[in-house]
């Protein structure tokens, strides 16, 4: 996993879409999953203000995970979070998007269906994740053993501190989560990080030392993943990087128009 460091929250959200777009542009049927929360606002706003330079006709969309035990309309879902920011805005049609029903009455075959989901059109080709306060992404919550696949999570104290889950009225009862075998066969893998409350697990993450009791530390195995985050959640790191203006990423992602 490579480490880029950027000034602001909108740099990582500008850098992030150039290399969503890019991969839009070069892989056809791209099977996207994308997060939610803070963390990919920026990236997913930019975007949708150059959507006008690419098209989606083919873009399939999975939904990373999703509260558990909630209406799907409730406005902090994941489901609305990604209409409002990415499916609505990308105008992806309906039969290219694919995600957890919040409100199953069946959690377990819920997940099953996104199971076989993934065996058949997977795998993901481009993954977005975002850190939580204690390490988790999606919702493979920190724990002596991690679930590979699709799967009902029990919720963390800290995850249930979450704003989107605070600002419930119907609090979840559980998480909907794609698993760490289904993260780690992406092909490619951008962590978006920003602020100063995450820089403890920031520190913790670049420490390089792999286990599930912070499980976003698995990503160090991951051949092509990439880590985006700003200086306040750097802040904390006692490492050197190349800075950023020193990374050509037109080598790497030749014509995105994406500047460091």
């Amino acid at each position: 996993m490579d480490v880029r460091v950027f000034e602001t929250p909108e740099d990582i959200g500008s850098f992030a879409a150039s290399l969503i777009m890019y991969q839009i542009q070069t892989t056809d049927g791209l099977l996207l999953c994308a997060a939610t929360g803070n963390s990919t606002t920026a990236a997913y706003e930019k975007l949708a203000e150059n959507s006008d330079r690419f098209g989606t006709e083919t873009v399939r969309v999975l939904k990373l995970d999703e509260w558990g035990g909630i209406p799907m309309s409730d406005p902090q879902s994941c489901e609305t979070y990604l209409r409002e920011k990415l499916i609505g805005p990308l105008n992806i049609e309906e039969d290219n998007y694919t995600g957890f029903q919040s409100d199953s009455e069946d959690p377990g075959a819920e997940c099953k269906r996104i199971r076989e989901f993934l065996e058949d059109q997977g795998p993901i080709d481009l993954l977005i994740l975002g850190l939580g306060m204690n390490g988790h992404i999606a919702f493979n919550e920190p724990s002596e053993v991690l679930n590979p696949h699709a799967h009902v999570a029990t919720l963390s104290e800290m995850s249930m501190t979450h704003p989107m889950a605070f600002e419930m009225n119907v609090k979840p009862t559980y998480g909907l989560t794609l698993g760490m075998v289904d993260i780690m066969s992406a092909r490619q893998i951008l962590l978006l990080v920003h602020g100063i409350k995450k820089a403890e697990m920031m520190r913790e993450l670049l420490s390089r030392k792999i286990t599930t009791s912070l499980p976003a530390s698995l990503l160090w195995l991951h051949h092509n993943a990439h880590l985006l985050c700003d200086r306040d959640a750097f802040s904390l790191c006692n490492i050197e990087l190349p800075a950023v203006e020193d990374i050509s990423q037109a080598e790497i992602y030749p014509s995105t128009g994406a500047i460091l």
